[in-house]
């Protein structure tokens, strides 16, 4: 059966729906756009976490549950307020950043930290430490190689990040 287009006053009086449905976006595009997405509000927690477990000479092992933690935390406060801003109620835009983040964010919380550990010295540098900014990068750079092709999967399957499409243009 194949979609019509409607107007959207159309869609809205008819469905209840700000826009009608789409397919899921295709290609690296919209792959690389949800990756970078997640990554920054990953990158957020997980440099706050660090900053904070280093500044306060955390060992290791409570540093990344708090960069981990932050990283989760904004990661969804980023879709969740991109969603909520278009009118999605509380519920519901918790649901959208679950089901559009949660596979991503671990993904590359999971890969950034591996490399972080695996890297000698890199959980020990000091934020004046050279090692411990480029080490970072590092990590982020291979975690977002990993977790791109993912999210291009869960995008084509009409998952992950294309379910914030439903209800935001990106």
């Amino acid at each position: 059966m194949g979609r019509r287009h409607t107007p959207r006053g159309v869609w809205s009086r008819a469905h209840g729906d700000e826009q009608p449905p789409s397919a899921p976006p295709e290609g690296w595009a919209p792959a690389v756009r949800a990756t970078a997405h997640c990554l920054t509000g990953c990158a957020i927690g997980e440099v706050l976490g660090m900053a904070i477990g280093t500044a306060l000479a955390w060992h290791a092992a409570p540093t990344m549950v708090l960069a981990i933690v932050l990283a989760f935390f904004f990661g969804y406060s980023m879709t969740l307020f991109a969603v909520f801003r278009v009118g999605l109620p509380l519920k519901a835009a918790l649901g959208v950043a679950l089901a559009a983040d949660t596979l991503s964010i671990t993904t590359m919380e999971i890969v950034d930290n591996g490399v972080l550990l695996l890297l000698p010295g890199a959980m020990d540098a000091h934020l004046a430490d050279g090692l411990f900014w480029w080490s970072l990068a590092l990590a982020f750079a291979v975690a977002f190689l990993v977790t791109a092709p993912i999210n291009r999967r869960l995008i084509a399957r009409g998952k992950g990040h294309a379910v914030v499409h439903r209800y935001h243009r990106h």
